[in-house]
């Protein structure tokens, strides 16, 4: 499987280490299967002033021995465990988590969750609109072990001023 991952610095060997914590799936090493996806996260490192770089890697491992949860839209389960992992309150470990990524319009909705202005059922009633983007967040430095670098690029700013 081909995945790639955007950056804003040189990454010599991936780990799960330097993530920060209270992202969408915890604190893991991020990857998409969309190109277009790690492009267009790359353009935010290029508005702030900074070089940005795409990551294209190979992950060819059977993870059928790893614990994997995967979300396939934005539902409820989707919804708490976000939550969950942005308040620091996970309590199941996986080596591998796949589903939507909480972009600007969906973090927005889920901002306005957090602060109780939506309850659960407008957001998931606002968020079913949303086409989930993809994100897979290895958890288990094993894994991360297997990534087979591919090719570095380093992003330039897009015509469009990165929109």
């Amino acid at each position: 499987m081909i995945l790639y991952h955007a950056s804003s610095q040189i990454i010599e060997q991936p780990d799960i280490l330097h993530s920060r914590e209270h992202l969408d799936f915890g604190k893991g090493f991020y990857l998409t299967h969309l190109k277009g996806q790690a492009e267009k996260y790359a353009q935010r490192f290029i508005r702030r002033g900074q070089s940005a770089y795409i990551y294209e890697y190979e992950l060819d491992i059977d993870l059928s021995a790893y614990k994997i949860k995967e979300f396939d839209c934005y539902d409820e389960a989707w919804l708490d465990y976000v939550s969950a992992c942005r308040l620091g309150r996970v309590h199941e470990n996986y080596d591998l988590i796949s589903g939507g990524i909480a972009d600007d319009k969906v973090f927005n909705t889920i901002d306005l969750y957090f602060a109780g202005v939506l309850n659960k059922e407008d957001t998931l009633s606002r968020l079913m609109y949303e086409k989930p983007n993809h994100q897979i967040c290895i958890l288990n430095q094993e894994i991360v072990s297997f990534l087979k670098l591919k090719s570095v690029v380093q992003i330039k700013k897009t015509g469009d001023g990165g929109k």
